[in-house]
């Protein structure tokens, strides 16, 4: 059969891969293979989902409760190491922290030690041997016991935190669903869910990967960045939805060629748009780990790279393919799409192939008055091809031949 792809074109196969993303003429096939799109996506949700079951989560104190006690990694003796700080705090209590970690660099860095739930007692002796041992300088290069600083929280505090993110994402995909039914279609909304269930599951497996303590701040960055990915799929929609007008009484593109087509035309944008955003986080992530020694930061600006770029990724590559999968299920896309073939093959046989496909490329879908003629060109070929044909006339005579009296 012959098929109409931009591709062929020999003006298209002279441009550059640049050329192509900035005209937006159709010739990145990416509904075509929709099905290697999903069996990527499906493995790599699976992925996720085997790293969250066998590594876990690296829960911050917020979320797990106990002590956290922290000072800074220089001492009168010179840096101060992780092993230095557990080995004090074991000297202190008779037992190892939960957790000992460098947070930052250079003279912003420092050293937080996590336990159980101490006692003010059990605190002050740790902070006492703490101080005794590794002699943490102050911001004025002298060695101070009020640098080491403690925190305690409880555990119902983080079950609280969870709850209320739970909550809150529940009441945004709600949300999010009714104005996609409202504003777009049923499929289109169902599309977009599970884009964005597929951004979240992968941000989460990726934490789990990394191993980054998961605090507040990356529930905040979660809930951000599904915002971000719902915007980009709404645009590439909005694309579609103005690509795909009248289509089943067009024959000159199937609904998965308009989609597709709308995918080009706004592959620049989304790629513009994705790279404008990442500049500030990666900053956001570069200095405030490296410079600040900030360990909210750090969470924070991880779970909007990731999320960001897992966004934009499913917002062109699963997002759109999976509405055209939902769309062809419907017979009267199934019908359409036949239609368009066969008048492609029409082409074919009349004109030749590669003639007929450039003819379809230049219509446009966005043109209200091209998409206006376009419909009256096709209910006229329809009324036509609905007229009966003519009886031929008869060789033989009438049997009766009219008097010219009227029978009274």
């Amino acid at each position: 059969m012959a098929k109409s792809d931009p591709t062929t074109s020999p003006d298209v196969k002279n441009e550059s891969v640049f050329q192509r993303l900035y005209t937006g003429t159709g010739a990145f096939d990416i509904v075509g293979q929709r099905k290697r799109w999903f069996a990527l996506f499906a493995a790599l949700v699976l992925a996720c989902i085997a790293a969250m079951g066998v590594r876990g989560f690296n829960l911050g104190i917020e979320f797990e409760g106990g002590t956290q006690i922290q000072l800074p990694a220089t001492g009168a003796q010179g840096p101060i190491t992780t092993d230095e700080a557990s080995d004090a705090f074991a000297d202190a209590l008779g037992g190892n922290p939960a957790e000992a970690q460098q947070v930052g660099t250079g003279n912003s860095a420092t050293i937080q030690l996590r336990s159980e739930t101490l006692e003010p007692n059990e605190v002050q002796q740790v902070k006492q041997v703490l101080f005794d041992r590794l002699q943490p300088l102050d911001s004025s290069g002298q060695p101070s016991e009020q640098v080491i600083s403690d925190s305690r929280v409880s555990a119902t505090w983080g079950g609280e935190i969870s709850k209320q993110a739970l909550i809150a994402l529940g009441v945004f995909l709600v949300l999010v669903a009714i104005f996609l039914i409202f504003y777009f279609e049923t499929w289109m909304a169902v599309s977009a869910l599970v884009a964005l269930l597929h951004d979240v599951v992968v941000t989460a497996g990726v934490y789990a990967l990394v191993g980054f303590e998961v605090t507040p701040a990356t529930a905040i960055g979660l809930l951000t960045i599904l915002g971000y990915s719902l915007y980009d799929t709404v645009v590439v929609f909005d694309k579609v939805k103005e690509n795909t007008r009248g289509i089943l009484n067009l024959t000159r593109r199937t609904y998965a060629e308009a989609a597709n087509l709308a995918l080009n035309q706004t592959l620049m944008r989304s790629i513009n748009t994705s790279v404008i955003a990442l500049l500030p986080v990666l900053g956001l992530l570069v200095i405030g780990n490296l410079l600040l020694g900030s360990g909210t930061l750090q969470d924070l600006a991880l779970v909007l790279l990731v999320g960001m770029l897992v966004g934009t990724f499913s917002s062109v590559c699963l997002a759109t393919p999976l509405l055209v999968a939902f769309k062809l299920r419907d017979p009267r896309y199934v019908k359409q799409q036949e239609k368009v073939l066969a008048r492609r093959e029409a082409q074919a046989r009349k004109a030749g192939a590669e003639n007929g496909a450039r003819a379809d490329d230049d219509f446009n879908p966005g043109d209200d008055e091209q998409l206006e003629a376009e419909l009256r060109r096709e209910k006229a070929y329809a009324a036509a091809a609905s007229v009966p044909a003519r009886h031929p006339k008869t060789s033989g005579r009438r049997t009766t031949r009219p008097t010219g009296k009227r029978k009274r």
